[in-house]
């Protein structure tokens, strides 16, 4: 059990550092892009292409990983991510970056739910007894959000740079994505020291085996009800959200920093609320009953009518939408069996990369044709469409913890 948590520890160490550069990006990215004369469209179709691209990754991991090596895979995905920061530093092409975001699994949702994370998560439930994989799970996700705060924060760094040292803004967002690559080489390090029980033992009858059909039928329907809650999650990733608040109000981009950041630290402290309230009242209702609200109050940001009204709006919904996430995924390994849950994290967090990749080349055609607060109405919409359904499929069924003795 000690090597398990020294395992945990060190993925935990690492999923921090890749959460904190894709958060940084997240607020930086469109505003970087928009300054080299991209447009709204062309800046939405970028992001797209890089969760294309993670989508792709995670269909791969979701199939080959444990097969592969687990401690490989990690290795090889946090140096593609290094490689698209690098290329965000380095080019200014429209063709070079679209190709390049591809392979880099360019993150501009703010939010780190790749191929990396799919992995992390199948391999974490596993260190711990059943009744504390919620906690373990809840663990993870505020350090990733822990992360995300202070990659939001570190956003402010363009700044900075421009006002102490002579250069320009163009320069001050390429020399932040080089520091981003270098915090990967640094995961790297971390997960070369990962020991070998992190691996799945007998691989090749494990990867022969049949998925049980019940297993099947429970992860195609999450898949599909995941989809559809990420399609809305794409119209209202952190890149587009900043940029309308950089649009609508005018926000200048270190208070957009510390925005993001407190963003960030309420998701972090919401994953162990929602840790102690699946206790209570059961995984599937913490994620329908904290999710749903959190929607309506971003729908609401639109008709605020100053900057610190919607940032209100906007910091009340961070407080609740991530209380689903350490429980949808404790929930999806929970009832699969053991075997089953790298491909179960794979395939439903594959689902989730997709849906993200349409909603923002959508979501950047609408702000730039129909209206600028569009993606905020559709996105909530759609979310809340997934919240109905998923409690309608799932009501009935429960993880084992939460069975009748």
């Amino acid at each position: 059990m000690n090597t398990s948590r020294n395992d945990a520890t060190l993925i935990y160490i690492a999923a921090f550092l890749r959460a904190a550069t894709v958060s940084l990006v997240g607020v930086t990215l469109a505003i970087h892009l928009a300054n080299l004369g991209f447009s709204a469209a062309r800046i939405g179709l970028l992001i797209g292409v890089g969760l294309a691209g993670s989508s792709l990754a995670t269909v791969v991991v979701s199939l080959r990983g444990d097969a592969w090596g687990r401690r490989r895979v990690l290795v090889v995905l946090t140096l593609l991510s290094a490689m698209g920061y690098l290329a965000l530093a380095s080019f200014t092409d429209t063709a070079v970056l679209l190709s390049l975001a591809f392979i880099g699994m360019l993150n501009g949702m703010g939010r780190d739910r790749g191929a990396a994370s799919a992995l992390e998560q199948a391999i974490l439930p596993a260190t711990v007894p059943d009744d504390q994989r919620t906690w373990a799970l809840a663990w993870y996700n505020l350090v990733l959000d822990a992360g995300h705060a202070v990659g939001a924060l570190a956003a402010a760094t363009p700044t900075l740079l421009t006002r102490v040292t002579a250069v320009g803004v163009d320069v001050a967002h390429q020399i932040t994505f080089a520091m981003c690559a270098a915090a990967m080489l640094l995961a790297i390090a971390l997960y070369l020291v990962l020991t070998p029980g992190i691996e799945v033992s007998s691989v090749s009858s494990r990867a022969s085996a049949p998925v049980d059909p019940r297993s099947k039928r429970v992860i195609t329907r999450l898949a599909l009800l995941f989809g559809l809650d990420s399609i809305g999650g794409g119209f209202l990733n952190s890149a587009l959200i900043s940029y309308w608040f950089f649009r609508q109000y005018g926000t200048a981009e270190a208070d957009l920093a510390v925005l993001f950041f407190a963003a960030r630290v309420l998701n972090a402290c919401s994953h162990i609320v929602a840790a102690w309230l699946s206790r209570r009242i059961g995984l599937l209702n913490t994620m329908v009953w904290t999710h749903l609200p959190s929607s309506l109050l971003l729908m609401v940001a639109p008709a605020s009518g100053s900057a610190v009204i919607a940032a209100a709006l906007f910091l009340a919904r961070e407080a609740l939408v991530e209380m689903d996430v350490p429980t949808r995924q404790s929930y999806v390994m929970a009832v699969v069996k053991p075997a089953e849950r790298t491909l179960a994290s794979g395939v439903t967090n594959v689902t989730r990369n997709v849906a993200w990749a349409v909603g923002p080349s959508i979501a950047g055609v609408v702000m730039q044709h129909v209206a600028l607060a569009g993606p905020l109405i559709i996105g909530g919409g759609l979310k809340i469409a997934y919240d109905v359904l998923l409690y309608r499929s799932f009501r009935h069924v429960r993880p084992p913890e939460e069975e009748p003795t």
